[in-house]
């Protein structure tokens, strides 16, 4: 079952025009269950006029800092966000998972490392965490940040990032890219691959970096992979995630077709203990399939990200239309996102609990 806890709104405040900066406060009892490695997202839920949204924001505190704070962005057209940026009242319960995710940092205190934290937009909140957490508890490392935003006023935590640079000066670089309203012509216009060139071939080194952490677009994600690993950083030292203004996201999965007149398949769901047989096609993912049938299969964006819907594939053949969440070990292992898995026969079986 995807369990959602009542969460206390104890702070709200406003960080640039459209952003606001959530501060939570889980259940006494729940405390434990609600503690969070830094990067980590929290994913909640209401109903908007007899519609369930589910959206997921990451936590944007360091591992010290020890409170639930999320940024919501307002988009146009998003009913959650635009709902939190003006309706929201400190006081209200916000219902939500607890912290999940894996684009995150276990901090070693001794560790002398250089760092690169490269984000655009909202791609900052669960790189600001990380980032934090290593200057706070690795005192000997070093940390690099590149952020792009349309322009000074869009900055998300300029304040928040301006302190902590005057509090590390010798140990964190700053480097803000503006698309509009930039004064220097490399610190200009958006990050793409002629900006992420200039700025590892002659700021950043790539080689000498112990590991970097990426979040924006699927594009600049592409991008600065792309010209790390050809200036010599292994691909396995690149942790990513992919962002909206929405949140988490990604390509929606792409419906294979199914011939007028077929049979609906069968799949075996194991969820929380109980074995279910479930109708299916070729045509459905396997987490569409399941909250047809009724289960309270867990899951957030159904674009194949957060991986909230992760799942193991114990019998059968299907097809996996996008992954941007699992690592080659869990796609071997037989793991899958079941927002993005469709079946290719009538025997797939699928385990919520492993």
């Amino acid at each position: 079952m995807a369990e959602f806890h009542p969460l206390i709104v104890t702070d709200l405040a406003r960080d640039t025009a459209d952003a606001v900066v959530v501060t939570l406060r889980p259940p006494a009892e729940l405390a434990d269950r609600f503690a969070y490695r830094p990067g980590q997202y929290l994913t909640f839920k209401r109903d908007f006029d007899g519609v369930e949204l589910r959206r997921s924001y990451s936590i944007c505190a360091s591992q010290r800092d020890n409170r639930l704070r999320v940024a919501i962005k307002r988009v146009s057209g998003g009913g959650f966000s635009t709902w939190a940026n003006e309706g929201l009242k400190v006081g209200d319960r916000l219902a939500a998972m607890t912290p999940a995710g894996r684009f995150t940092v276990t901090p070693e205190p001794t560790a002398a490392k250089t760092y690169l934290g490269l984000a655009a937009g909202s791609g900052i909140t669960p790189v600001l965490g990380i980032m934090k957490t290593l200057l706070e508890e690795e005192p000997q490392s070093r940390f690099h940040l590149i952020y792009g935003n349309r322009s000074v006023n869009s900055i998300l935590f300029r304040n928040e990032i301006d302190d902590l640079k005057n509090l590390h000066m010798t140990r964190l670089a700053v480097t803000h890219v503006l698309s509009q309203g930039g004064d220097l012509a490399a610190l200009s216009g958006r990050l793409d691959a002629a900006k992420c060139a200039h700025f590892f071939d002659r700021s950043v080194d790539p080689a000498s970096l112990d590991r970097a952490f990426l979040c924006g677009p699927e594009g600049l994600i592409d991008t600065a992979r792309a010209a790390l690993t050809a200036r010599g950083l292994a691909p396995q030292a690149i942790s990513y995630e992919l962002f909206s203004g929405a949140g988490q996201t990604g390509r929606l999965a792409a419906r294979p077709a199914v011939a007028a007149g077929a049979r609906p398949w069968r799949a075996a769901v194991v969820l929380n203990g109980v074995r279910q047989t479930i109708a299916i096609d070729a045509a459905t993912s396997v987490l569409a399939a399941a909250r047809a049938a009724g289960l309270d299969a867990p899951h957030s964006c159904q674009a194949g990200v957060c991986a909230t819907c992760r799942a193991k594939v114990t019998g059968g053949t299907y097809n996996l239309a996008a992954n941007h969440a699992l690592e080659d070990y869990e796609l071997a292992a037989g793991y899958v996102l079941t927002c993005q898995c469709f079946p290719e026969s009538d025997d797939l079986a699928i385990n919520y609990d492993q």
